[in-house]
């Protein structure tokens, strides 16, 4: 039987691409200085959020509309669990557009 030794599963999501990739580049510093395992970061498909609006409010006229875009950017790392790593990794001063989630895989 293999034991598989445990891990913490980082996902990111935001949406500029180059705050996470910032991102990114602090948490395999991280990794690189405490001496533990890293895989990624892996870029995930982006979603692209489209709302329709019409732009004529009253109903009157044409029929134009304007299509809203959001995009939102995703990242996966998978980092070996070392609790020094990860307190350094909790203490990244995260920008206020990024989600992080961290969970702990055995």
């Amino acid at each position: 039987m293999v034991v598989k030794p445990p891990r913490a599963r980082i996902r990111l999501s935001g949406l500029d691409p180059n705050e996470l990739d910032k991102l990114c580049r602090q948490i395999k510093e991280i990794a690189t200085k405490t001496g533990v395992t890293i895989s990624g970061p892996v870029p995930l498909p982006t979603r692209k959020l489209v709302v329709p609006v019409r732009k004529s409010p009253d109903g009157e006229g044409t029929n134009t509309w304007d299509h809203w875009e959001m995009r939102i950017h995703r990242r996966l790392i998978d980092i070996a669990a070392d609790e020094r790593a990860l307190r350094q990794i909790m203490r990244i001063q995260i920008p206020r557009d990024v989600n992080i989630e961290i969970v702990l895989e055995s």
